[in-house]
């Protein structure tokens, strides 16, 4: 693994091959954090720029892998699509980009179209607290701006025919 692709100054191979072997949040959030450009194996399927597929996680990677070689996925295309909605946090309009947005056939033969969104699932759920630091301060604005986003993506896709799913690391198989 090419040690530019580690978003923490000073963190080598060595040490995520030692932090690869244990198995806590850290070490999970290290892996979320991973960013890089994603190469097109079929980019005639991809909607946008095929040069400039960003991955913002190892499991956004692994989902852009999945569209990419599934023959039922038809079209897909990642952070293209612009939902306006109230931010609760900031108190203001903002945009919303959805992580992907794909066509495929269904096992019926029918012809779907969906945004998903990949996300932790402890990032999907009210955060649980004893004592209310500031990191569970910033867990709350953050389930309350993705709560946000969300309606404003269902409401989206119940407008123009689209569904809406949440992946998380159960639906990934990670």
């Amino acid at each position: 693994m090419a040690l530019d692709k580690f978003p923490i100054r000073g963190v080598t191979s060595a040490t995520v091959r030692g932090l690869a072997t244990l198995n806590t949040n850290k070490v999970l959030l290290l892996f979320m954090s991973y960013k890089g450009i994603y190469k097109l194996k079929n980019p005639k399927k991809y909607i946008g720029n095929p040069n400039m597929v960003v991955y913002r996680s190892l499991w956004e990677r692994k989902f852009m892998r999945h569209l990419d070689g599934t023959p039922a996925v038809k079209k897909w295309a990642s952070e293209e699509i612009s939902i306006p909605y109230y931010n609760p946090v900031k108190k203001r309009m903002a945009r919303y980009f959805p992580d992907f947005y794909m066509e495929y056939v269904d096992s019926s033969g029918k012809t779907r179209k969906s945004l998903i969104e990949v996300k932790p699932l402890k990032e999907t759920k009210p955060p649980v607290f004893k004592k209310r630091t500031k990191n569970v301060l910033i867990a709350e604005a953050m389930y309350s701006q993705n709560q946000a986003k969300w309606a404003a993506a269902e409401e989206f896709c119940l407008d123009n025919g689209l569904e809406f799913k949440i992946m998380t690391e159960v639906e990934l198989g990670v």
